[in-house]
């Protein structure tokens, strides 16, 4: 599927993955005790600034901080944008 969105200099559209629901030994996590992912997919990178290239790809799975990005919805799903230097792996 194509997104409608670029994004500019070195910003990079991140699709974060789901939370986990169960722990290893098997117990239901509600809702409101879930974490916070902060792992995603990137889904668009912009092409960076003439000092600093991208080094982030389409496709990279990556790890950023916890209260990185701004928070947005597209076609009803959720995604955040955020500068590359708020990643901080690849995995």
């Amino acid at each position: 599927m194509a997104l409608n969105i670029k994004p500019l200099a070195d910003r990079v559209l991140i699709e974060p993955v789901e939370a986990e629901t169960k722990t290893a030994s098997g117990i239901i996590i509600p809702d409101n005790a879930k974490e916070k992912p902060q792992q995603g997919n990137v889904m668009a990178v912009g092409k960076g600034t003439k000092d600093e290239p991208m080094t982030v790809k389409v496709g990279d799975k990556v790890l950023y901080g916890k209260y990185a990005g701004t928070e947005l919805k597209l076609d009803g799903k959720d995604y955040l944008i955020m500068r590359e230097s708020d990643i901080l792996a690849i995995v």
